[in-house]
């Protein structure tokens, strides 16, 4: 009769069933896969290269935004070399299109081989490396123990639940690892081969299958794998191939149409395309033209030079060309941004504002005459870019002669700091320091602004005083607001587009004028580091500088020389039909005035409504308030201790008359005009007078 069973036997039997379920619960719960992605959300992820796309689409320049790995756009599987694939498959898992993620004959194939003591081989199908290259925590093939494994295969048979064959090759070779940060097939044919997918040589594809199996293989292993998997092909062919592949740079080093653009606004972290207002045969041509200018420049010390156009009904920017010249040593610095000093490009800017609050027109007589002023930090004294002077002149041939004396006796009358509020206000937003900082140099454009201020600011003249931001978003219109009066800014743009107005200084036929109805102004700053040409049509707003980026001067570089043959090259080519001509706004009037005497000719002239007077004259002495000539204000005497003090006199002049007009010092009444006077040290204050009135007043320091 048979033992009765023992209870601890019947125990451990009953449980060991219950055992095998949880471990194999367990089993199943560590190997779950992760939630399989839809296709389209990975297919769609951008690449590491950003490519900055002009209005229409056209690339204008790629860029490399992540630093860890190399993977171009997304390819489609028509994209690729049909015969790279076929390669691909047949090294890599040549029952690819018969399993459903687990090739079973090669796991046991795998299995056999270790019981038997040969080499480890891998058994990891094509959807098991998509699975570790989606999830890489899965790892690759060779790299976890066989719980991973476990998972890889669940995560493969995943994958082929949702995904058809194609996705999945299409995938795979998207995101395959070819050597070193090069990642995906695009990355792999541009950057190695240097060539698209869809035209690798079949030597090329042969190396590349080999990278893909060992991607940090040494050279001659790669060689060796590419020879055997590629029987059909001629080892030496595949050898020369090899050898270009594994020594490829880099082929992404074409800076592009827009590369200061680039460098703004593909950052690292930005993918994809970025689309801009540019366009890309706008951005060609003015780079071409600046090309030309700086060449015909090279013996005259210039070697850069920038630009932009804009459009001026949307405020975008259609060409944004940071650097020119190839003689350049300093081509990273982005001209279009880069602060540089205006010159007389300001000059528009103040008349504009003086005929604004009426206390000048464009027919008011200007004094052209030597005239010194005192600042915070001495004596400023003007000069006119040839060092000469002309008398009385109308504010036309100021502006359009670009006289620097006139100039500063303009914002003698506004003063410093409502011009520069005035600046600020159109866009100069590096003016930002109050008025007394920048003096009345100001006048003559001795502050820096950027090339892309300077186009801001002068679009606004071209709106009739309408102005706002410019853009580089293709969709965006930026609302433009009231900056300057809109009869001020007519009258400025007719004088800038007056030949005639500029004819005394700048020629006849100076390259400024052009077939169509364009306003221009040039500028050249001290020492003539940097030359400006800013100007607009109804259409178009075109800003170009030329100099030298390290401020060395240029020689013998005019305003009509430098920048001016550029931009008119520029505005003729956006021009290829005659643009429509300004008009006048209302309370703009145009009415026959003449001066006397004759310092220029009887016209017609342009006025703001109820400004208008026929006759332009100089003041007669006997109208013109008495002032001192000499000393000038803020002047410092020394006296000599060898020469004797009774001959050393200082003569003070002056100009007007009136009955009892005479000099004090300290108070002090002098005989005679001219008065002589023997100083001595110390502050003292020279006054003019009648004995009613106070004319004038200067001060001065004698050492």
């Amino acid at each position: 009769m048979p033992a009765p069973p023992n209870p601890a036997t019947l125990k451990q039997a009953r449980a060991l069933p219950l055992l095998l379920l949880g471990l194999l619960v367990l089993l199943l719960w560590r190997t779950q896969p992760a939630p399989v992605p839809d296709f389209a959300a990975v297919a769609g992820t951008p690449g590491s290269i950003a490519v900055l796309v002009d209005r229409r689409g056209r690339e204008l320049a790629r860029r490399r935004t992540d630093a860890l790995a190399d993977r171009g756009d997304w390819l489609p599987l028509a994209a690729i070399s049909p015969d790279l694939v076929r390669r691909l498959v047949a090294a890599e898992d040549r029952r690819f299109f018969r399993h459903h993620g687990i090739d079973w004959r090669s796991v046991a194939s795998a299995a056999l081989a270790r019981l038997g003591g040969e080499p480890q081989r891998g058994a990891s199908t094509v959807s098991m490396q998509l699975a570790a290259l989606i999830d890489p925590t899965l790892g690759r093939a060779g790299q976890r123990g066989w719980l991973a494994k476990l998972r890889q295969a669940r995560a493969a048979r995943a994958i082929e639940a949702r995904w058809s064959k194609t996705q999945i090759l299409e995938a795979w070779i998207n995101l395959l690892p070819f050597r070193g940060d090069v990642v995906g097939i695009g990355s792999a044919a541009r950057r190695l081969a240097g060539r698209p997918a869809r035209a690798l040589a079949a030597e090329d594809n042969a190396v590349l299958v080999a990278l893909a199996r060992r991607p940090s293989a040494p050279p001659a292993a790669v060689l060796a794998r590419a020879c055997r998997a590629a029987p059909d092909l001629d080892c030496s062919a595949i050898a020369l191939a090899a050898a270009r592949l594994l020594t490829a740079r880099p082929s992404d080093a074409d800076p592009g149409l827009a590369p200061h653009l680039a460098s703004r606004l593909l950052r690292p972290g930005v993918r994809g395309r970025v689309a801009t207002s540019l366009d890309a045969d706008v951005q060609a041509m003015v780079q071409a033209a600046l090309d030309r200018q700086l060449a015909a420049l090279a013996s005259r010390n210039v070697r850069d030079g920038a630009a932009l156009v804009v459009d001026n009904a949307t405020g975008q920017i259609l060409a944004w060309v940071g650097s020119a010249g190839r003689a350049s040593r300093a081509a990273a610095v982005d001209g279009v941004t880069a602060p540089r000093q205006a010159g007389s490009t300001l000059k528009p800017h103040l008349y504009a504002l003086a005929i604004e609050r009426r206390l000048l027109t464009a027919a008011s007589l200007l004094d052209d005459s030597p005239v010194d002023l005192e600042t915070a930090t001495g004596l400023y004294v003007p000069q006119n870019y040839d060092h000469r002077f002309r008398g009385a002149v109308s504010l036309r041939s100021a502006l359009g002669n670009s006289l620097n004396v006139p100039a500063v006796r303009a914002l003698l009358l506004l003063g410093p700091e409502p011009f520069r509020q005035r600046l600020f206000d159109l866009g100069y937003r590096g003016l930002d320091r109050p008025g007394d900082h920048y003096g009345y140099a100001l006048a003559l454009g001795a502050a820096d602004v950027s090339l892309l201020e300077q186009a801001a600011a002068y679009r606004a003249l071209a709106l009739g005083g309408r102005g706002g931001p410019l853009t580089l978003d293709p969709a965006a219109r930026p609302a433009t607001t009231p900056l300057i009066d809109p009869g001020a800014a007519a009258i400025i743009t007719a004088i800038i587009a007056d030949p005639a107005a500029r004819s005394a200084s700048f020629g006849e036929d100076s390259g400024l004028s052009l077939p169509f109805a364009a306003a221009v102004k040039t500028g050249t700053s001290k020492a003539m580091r940097d030359n400006w040409a800013i100007g607009y049509s109804r259409r178009f707003t075109v800003a170009v500088w030329v100099g030298n980026f390290e401020g060395d001067a240029m020689i013998g570089v005019s305003g009509t020389s430098g920048a001016a043959p550029a931009w008119a090259a520029i505005m003729r080519a956006l021009h290829p039909a005659p643009p429509p001509g300004f008009a006048l706004p209302p309370g703009v009037e145009r009415q026959p005035i003449r001066f006397e005497p004759a310092i220029e000719p009887p016209r017609s002239e342009l006025f703001l409504a109820g400004t208008w007077q026929p006759l332009f004259a100089r003041a007669s002495p006997a109208e013109t308030a008495p002032r001192l000539t000499a000393p000038t204000d803020g002047s410092i005497i020394a006296i000599d201790p060898d020469i004797p003090p009774a001959r050393q006199y200082l003569v003070i002049r002056s100009s007007g008359a009136r009955p009892g007009l005479h000099v004090t010092v300290d108070g002090r009444r002098l005989p005679g005009l001219p008065a002589r006077w023997a100083p001595v040290p110390g502050r003292h204050e020279i006054a003019l007078a009648d004995g009613r009135t106070v004319y004038d007043r200067v001060r001065l320091t004698v050492r």
